[in-house]
């Protein structure tokens, strides 16, 4: 059994800490709004603070699981920052989708104060989270640092992996982002070609899904999506922040993302459609009569 401080219960990372209760460690939680803290622990038990320093002061581990790269670096470096009571020889593990630039920012402070860093986005949604099967994808400087927080992840994932040095781990979400966004934007159009050709979108999968075409989100999302339903799933705002991340790290890179590019453009007519909240397989309701 491990002490795990776990920072944000979103959709996400409620449904992980809860994972690790039911793995057996003792568990301590901080999220910025209280009310979600205290129906964490109303659920699960154990014992939420006040602050990410209080909560991770005697933990093994501290896993992290916020916004963006401004919460990354409040929760981790400022004044009330987990890094500020973290106990040498301990380990912090970054889920938050964020920029390779922060997790590397984040490694330097964390070798600084002798604690491992494990930049550690995940992939597989609110769903993931809830069955605990999601997909980790790891960066680490320090292959023990990894090793020990790899037990820990695996509670809430059938997939944990180390990639490389840090940062590895956030540049390999960014595939899984970029891979995404082109694939439903090609699913978008199939379906739409479909049902404007009289075909029956069921049975068309069916078939096609069989073959090279097959994809997790022609699996999943489909017949949502030719039912236009999305009030669940990976919201598009979610999405645009996440491609931003890889637009921005391909300028870096001197990559080219032209198809990343356009797709991210849609996402925002989808926004301006008032479907910030919909799930990113929403890039249909561009393709419908206006």
């Amino acid at each position: 059994m491990a002490h795990v401080a776990f920072i944000g219960l979103g959709v996400m990372g409620g449904p992980m800490a809860g994972h690790l209760v039911r793995a057996g460690h003792e568990v301590t939680v901080f999220n910025r709004t209280t009310e979600k803290a205290d129906a964490w622990v109303a659920e699960f038990g154990h014992r939420r603070e006040l602050t990410p320093a209080a909560a991770s002061e005697s933990a093994d581990l501290v896993m992290m699981c916020v916004g963006n790269d401004n919460d990354v670096r409040e929760v981790a470096l400022g004044p009330e920052g987990v890094l500020s009571t973290m106990k040498d020889g301990a380990v912090l593990v970054d889920h938050t989708t964020a920029s390779a630039s922060v997790a590397r920012e984040l490694s330097d402070a964390a070798t600084a104060a002798s604690i491992g860093f494990v930049d550690a986005p995940v992939s597989g949604g609110q769903a993931g989270a809830e069955a605990g099967i999601l997909t980790v994808m790891c960066g680490a400087d320090d292959r023990s640092s990894f090793e020990a927080a790899r037990p820990i992840i695996a509670s809430y994932a059938r997939e944990c992996r180390l990639l490389g040095p840090s940062g590895a781990g956030q540049t390999t979400k960014m595939v899984n982002q970029i891979c995404i966004a082109g694939l439903l934007q090609g699913l978008s159009e199939g379906i739409a070609f479909a049902q404007r050709a009289g075909l029956d979108v069921d049975e068309v999968v069916a078939v096609i899904g069989k073959g090279a075409a097959a994809s997790w989100q022609m699996e999943n999302r489909a017949a949502t999506m030719a039912a236009r339903e999305f009030d669940f799933g990976f919201a598009v705002e979610w999405m645009r922040k996440d491609l931003a991340i890889c637009l921005t790290e391909a300028d870096r890179l001197g990559a080219r993302l032209p198809v990343t590019a356009l797709v991210n453009q849609f996402y925002q007519d989808v926004l301006g459609a008032g479907g910030k909240r919909w799930d990113t397989s929403s890039l249909i309701t561009r393709l419908d009569d206006r």
